[in-house]
């Protein structure tokens, strides 16, 4: 009896260090939070823009028509649009190094691997073809198309990333792309599907991920 529950423990033991060493598994389920309550602040400084308010819309008049004929803060719309959606990534990613970062060294894992260097390569290409689409949606003015779009790309991004980390991760993608289809459907809730991708979803899968792996070791 001894010898079989030996050996189970070092099946596990081989399988935890294979899957260690092609899954980055230190990624923080606050990070997640923290991107969630980063892309909300950001969200509600495009409705203080625009001086309306979550499905404020019900008729031809959408927040994308409005967005358009804004000038305020002494900018138009593309270039609050762009301030805004770069302020929100840098405080989103800073985040996630810090709150991966802390992970990792409780867990005295690297965070700078091969494995996290093909996650980010996975993740890379479908989120730098959606930001130059975003960009051209932006530039030529289809702004009802912007926040469905990049809830889709960023999905792809999710899906191809969860093949190296954890596949919780591969269903907060797919919700991602089905808001986004959804928001390319009635595009004048784009905005606000946003904000309940990037921001709830985010802050629920985060608080999820971090209550299912990280709280026994904090």
């Amino acid at each position: 009896m001894n010898d079989t529950r030996q050996q189970l423990e070092h099946l596990a033991e081989m399988r935890s260090l294979m899957e260690r060493s092609t899954r980055f598994l230190s990624l923080s389920g606050l990070s997640g939070v923290w991107a969630g309550l980063c892309a909300l602040a950001g969200v509600f400084a495009v409705y203080q823009y625009l001086e309306i308010g979550p499905f404020a819309f019900q008729d031809s008049d959408l927040y994308y028509n409005k967005a358009i004929r804004t000038i305020k803060w002494g900018a138009d719309y593309r270039s609050v649009f762009v301030l805004i959606a770069t302020l929100v990534l840098a405080a989103a990613l800073a985040g996630g190094v810090f709150f991966t970062t802390r992970k990792a060294r409780i867990r005295g894992e690297r965070v700078w691997d091969a494995a996290s260097k093909r996650l980010l390569w996975a993740m890379a290409i479908p989120l730098f073809t959606g930001g130059l689409f975003g960009l051209a949606l932006l530039y030529r003015g289809y702004v009802g198309f912007l926040a469905p779009s990049t809830l889709i790309f960023y999905g792809l991004a999710l899906v191809s990333g969860s093949k190296f980390t954890l596949r919780d991760v591969e269903q907060l993608g797919m919700l991602e792309i089905g808001l986004g289809l959804l928001g390319t459907f009635f595009p004048g809730y784009g905005l606000a599907l946003w904000a309940v991708g990037f921001g709830f979803l985010h802050i629920f899968y985060g608080a999820w991920m971090y209550w299912k792996y990280e709280r026994t070791e904090s």
